[in-house]
């Protein structure tokens, strides 16, 4: 194994992940504890219509929003790695378009929608003003320009440092609002001002390396972009693949909202926090990993060799961190968020096999998209989300909120499986060459 470190590639790829894992490490710590804070300030339900509240803002963002960074490293990294910048200043100008139009349409659809759907996923009429003041951040959120300027430009550390400011920001308020006795009103604001604040700086950061590398006075906002092969149709099967993909975060849990009420909510999205902290190292890998194969020529074993590698390496990362949560889950449920969260630690167990189908899943979408099959993800989730939604209203009603974390389990082995097919008839086709 000494000599895969001698890779270029593979040294690259773990430098960027030891940013990003850094951030995602006190990520993780700060957001256990806004959440412990927030649970006991609060209580259980109202934590859960908080977590609803905010769930439907990201579910609106996710659906409505395109993932527009996979335009930018897919059509300007290759470009920028061998200087010929002028796809990155078109695919950038185009991704900003795109978040801009998809965010204030976003918006406008999320606040004249939720009135009539909020009892059904669970927000209370008393707080449905919340929901829509929330709902005025989707300009912002989940906008992806910036994110895929800093990749191109190989700036992980700036993302990672980025990253950092909503959930350590949100701790220490949360923190304080407990301390303070503050009405649920508060705790709103603060959820709406951290992501807010979070948002601005990765688009500041963006837009002075821009400045910096002298791209930014060539770049202009543009929905035509004829230069770029497929950047339409590309664009729109990533957004079409993330927007059925939200339905599995927030989505799902304004869903588990509707079966079971804000607790159950409240416990689903505990249980799912920890779950997602023994997930982020493949997390983490994935996105260092695509802008590394971009680059890569697939007729050789390079890009095969890597993936192969990496997949490794997150294995035993995982494999310690779910350990660890088997062990320790249910002290650290007790202690940090109460005893009334006691009950989110079956779901945990259940949900521990997701990082477990992780290891074996986070190179994929990255892989296809990289040879070209920007549909194959995409038809992967729709098979997944079959799956999720066809089983997770019996599942709740039999189980409860094991029931969901089942049905969230056999979806992602379903979304797994058909991605891993698909790409082994590609590495089949490419092999031919």
């Amino acid at each position: 194994m000494k000599h895969w470190f001698k890779d270029q590639q593979l040294r690259s790829l773990l430098r960027n992940t030891s940013y990003l894992g850094m951030s995602r490490a006190v990520a993780a710590i700060c957001g256990i504890a806004t959440i412990a804070f927030a649970g006991r300030g609060l209580g259980l339900l109202l934590l859960g219509t908080l977590i609803l509240i905010t769930s439907y803002t990201k579910a609106v963002s996710g659906l409505a929003k395109f993932q527009s960074w996979q335009v930018i490293v897919r059509y300007g990294g290759h470009g920028v790695a061998h200087g010929d910048p002028e796809h990155f200043r078109i695919a950038t100008g185009f991704a900003f378009s795109l978040d801009l139009v998809s965010g204030i349409a976003g918006m406008l659809v999320a606040v004249a929608l939720l009135p009539f759907i909020s009892q059904w996923v669970g927000i209370q009429p008393q707080y449905l003003w919340l929901g829509m003041f929330y709902c005025t951040l989707l300009p912002t959120t989940g906008a992806a320009t910036p994110t895929g300027v800093l990749r191109v430009l190989d700036r992980f550390d700036l993302i990672g440092w980025s990253d950092t400011l909503t959930p350590i920001s949100r701790a220490i308020l949360a923190g304080l609002a407990f301390l303070a006795n503050a009405p649920f009103a508060a705790y709103v604001v603060i959820w709406y001002v951290t992501d807010l604040a979070g948002d601005l700086l990765t688009w500041f950061l963006a837009f002075r390396e821009l400045r910096r590398t002298g791209h930014l006075e060539s770049i202009r906002p543009t929905l035509r972009p004829t230069e770029l092969a497929g950047a339409w149709r590309f664009a729109i099967d990533v957004n079409l693949a993330a927007s059925v993909q939200a339905i599995w975060g927030p989505t799902g849990r304004l869903v588990v909202g509707g079966l079971l009420g804000p607790a159950g909510a409240a416990l689903f999205r505990v249980a799912s926090t920890l779950a997602d902290s023994a997930q982020k190292p493949a997390d983490l890998l994935g996105r260092a990993f695509y802008p590394e194969i971009i680059r890569m020529d697939f007729t050789t074993n390079k890009p095969w060799k890597l993936m192969l590698r990496v997949m490794v390496l997150a294995s035993g990362i995982a494999v310690f961190a779910i350990g660890l949560l088997l062990v320790g889950g249910k002290p650290l449920m007790s202690v940090v968020f109460g005893k009334a969260f006691l009950a989110a630690y079956e779901p945990l167990v259940i949900l521990m096999l997701i990082p477990v189908l992780g290891i074996f899943g986070f190179p994929l979408q990255p892989m296809l998209y990289a040879l070209g099959r920007s549909d194959a993800p995409l038809k992967a989730k729709l098979i997944a989300t079959a799956v999720f939604f066809g089983t997770i209203a019996p599942l709740c009603w039999a189980f409860g909120v094991i029931g969901a974390a089942v049905a969230l389990v056999l979806g992602n082995a379903a979304n797994i499986t058909a991605m891993m097919l698909q790409l082994k008839g590609e590495r089949g086709r490419v092999s031919k060459r």
